[in-house]
C-alpha cells in the first residue's frame, strides 16, 4: 500500500460542534490529520475546512465516504491531485536578539520575502506565508541560525483550486 500526501476541502455547516464531529471521526477511526483548518466562507451559514493527510489508497477512499455520509457536510472535494494554490501561515519568534542579531533577522526577512510584524528591545517575530516545505525550511534556517533562541507557531494549509490556464 503506497502512503502519500492528500488534501480535502469540506464545505460544512458553519454551527457550534461541527469541527468536533468531523475531528471526532477521524479520532475514532484512528485516522492522523497532518492540518486541519476550518473559516467561514463567503455565506456566513457555511465553513470551509482544509484537511491535510497521509494515506494509502483505500484508507483514503473510506475516509471520503465516511465525510459524505456526515450529516453537517454539505460538500466533500478531493484536491489531491488537481492543480491547488496552499499556503501556510508560519510565525517564528527569535528572543535574547543582539543589534546583529536583528541586523541579520531584518536581512533575512527581506531576502526571503517575510514580513517582520514585530519586534522590541530583544526580541522579534517574523511572519511567513508560504508552502508546508518552504516554511519548514524557514524554520530550519533560523533554529540554526538562532540555537535554541526560536519560538514557532504555524496554522494548517489553506487551499483552494487553481483556476484554469486555457482561460488566458
Amino acid at each position: 500500500m503506497k502512503v502519500k500526501k492528500r488534501w480535502i476541502s469540506l464545505y460544512v455547516e458553519n454551527q457550534i460542534g461541527v469541527l468536533a464531529k468531523i475531528s471526532g471521526m477521524f479520532a475514532a477511526k484512528s485516522y492522523n490529520l497532518d492540518t486541519l483548518t476550518v473559516g467561514e466562507t463567503q455565506d456566513p451559514s457555511v465553513s470551509r475546512i482544509t484537511i491535510g493527510l497521509t494515506s494509502d489508497d483505500m484508507t483514503f477512499e473510506q475516509i471520503k465516504k465516511q465525510l459524505n455520509r456526515n450529516v453537517v457536510v454539505i460538500k466533500v472535494i478531493d484536491i489531491s491531485e488537481v492543480p491547488i494554490h496552499k499556503k501556510e501561515l508560519l510565525y517564528i519568534k527569535v528572543s535574547s536578539c543582539s543589534d546583529k542579531d536583528k541586523s541579520e533577522i531584518f536581512r533575512m526577512a527581506q531576502v526571503f520575502s517575510l514580513d517582520i510584524i514585530d519586534y522590541n528591545k530583544n526580541s522579534v517575530i517574523v511572519q511567513c506565508v508560504k508552502t508546508e516545505d518552504k516554511n519548514n525550511d524557514m524554520i530550519a534556517l533560523f533554529n540554526k541560525s538562532f540555537i535554541n533562541r526560536i519560538e514557532v507557531v504555524r496554522g494548517g494549509s489553506v487551499a483552494i483550486e487553481a483556476l484554469s490556464t486555457s482561460d488566458r
